[in-house]
């Protein structure tokens, strides 16, 4: 049986018209002219045979007839609209790499060096979202999302690519004024604490016998890069995770005073749905980041 479609342009037209109430804000949307709504809403009228709008100076208002054919219409292109994110590729989508990581990771690790991986694969775009909440609770279904581990997740494969050790870090402006011979001199200093990482001083202390040591001042922020920043900026001492740190510690922007104790730490890991192992962007993206953590 023959499908009886009204003109799809001029659907379109309508549903955006109808739902924001404004032939301007549905040219708007839709980046057409506001003529070019006028002449679509007038095409669908001439097509159902039926009035569809009354004017009340710069705002329109559906008639009952077409306020319940909105109704009956309005799920359908979001139907349309999730299905096309779903299944749609467009040559542009087929070369975005989606990728998920920690903030803190994001901006101290991998945004310095991903200028290396566009130079060795030009034909691969990067998306990069940040995200520390558990892979379980990502609504996205992302190509490759990093986290801690190794952790197992149905459905996944899992691979490490970066370890790490927790030990304190300053600024050596911050030496200079009030120098660190020993663990103890810490009672002199201001602790950088993060919020959500809250036994790493206590476990560092704990480790260099001196668990009960007070210091001078404490400051908590609720990112691990306000945290570390504000090290740099020689406000006090940090734990410094050392993947995180190399490259300011390598050009001198932080200093570790003391050798030791090192806090071990879980490692940085990729994880990818199953249903993804075959891709292979995928599996360069992977494999650069094992070559990076590796110093290779």
């Amino acid at each position: 049986m023959k499908r009886v479609l009204p003109p799809l342009n001029a659907l379109r037209a309508f549903e955006a018209a109808g739902r924001l109430g404004s032939f301007k804000e549905a040219a708007a949307e839709l980046h057409v002219t506001h003529g070019a709504i006028s002449q679509h809403i007038r095409l669908l009228e001439a097509w159902l045979g039926s009035s569809l709008f009354e004017r009340h100076n710069r705002r329109v208002q559906l008639t009952p007839a077409a306020a319940a054919y909105l109704q009956k219409i309005g799920p359908l292109f979001e139907q349309l609209s999730q299905a096309t994110a779903r299944y749609g590729v467009t040559e542009t989508d087929a070369r975005v790499l989606s990728v998920n990581a920690p903030a803190t990771f994001t901006l101290r690790w991998l945004v310095p060096r991903l200028a290396r991986f566009r130079a060795d694969h030009p034909g691969v775009e990067v998306r990069i979202e940040t995200s520390n909440g558990p892979l379980e609770s990502l609504k996205e279904d992302y190509d490759v999302v990093i986290r801690g581990g190794p952790d197992t997740f149905y459905g996944y494969s899992m691979r490490p690519f970066l370890t790490e050790e927790r030990l304190p870090v300053c600024s050596p402006a911050l030496l200079r004024r009030m120098p660190l011979r020993s663990p103890e001199d810490l009672r002199h200093h201001t602790l950088l604490h993060t919020s959500s990482l809250p036994r790493l001083w206590p476990d560092w202390l704990a480790g260099a016998q001196i668990a009960a040591l007070r210091p001078a001042a404490t400051l908590t922020f609720d990112h691990f890069y306000l945290t570390l920043q504000a090290a740099i900026d020689g406000i006090g001492v940090a734990m410094g995770p050392t993947a995180l740190v190399a490259d300011d510690l390598a050009c001198g922007r932080l200093v570790t005073p003391f050798p030791g104790p090192r806090l071990p730490s879980r490692s940085y890991c990729t994880y990818v749905a199953d249903e993804k192992s075959g891709d292979e962007r995928i599996a360069l993206f992977r494999s650069w980041l094992e070559r990076q953590g590796s110093g290779s």
